[in-house]
């Protein structure tokens, strides 16, 4: 889904910054340039930014040392 129509960001691509490492709100923003131009998407982006952490933060909870 389209959350930045300005410049054509998707949720998958706000999914995969947080899966390559990105852990702040403001990489993402510089990295996919969202937010830049009228500033609409700043919201959305935001709520799917935090899914997504929360999301991936209970995948690594899942991993443990087997000894």
């Amino acid at each position: 889904m389209y959350i930045c129509l300005c410049k054509a960001v998707t949720d998958s691509q706000i999914r995969e910054a947080v899966a390559n490492g990105a852990t702040q709100f403001g990489q993402v923003r510089k990295e996919l340039n969202l937010a830049s131009q009228c500033g609409k998407c700043g919201i959305l982006a935001r709520e799917v930014f935090d899914e997504s952490v929360e999301r991936n933060v209970d995948n690594e909870q899942l991993f443990y040392a087997v000894s």
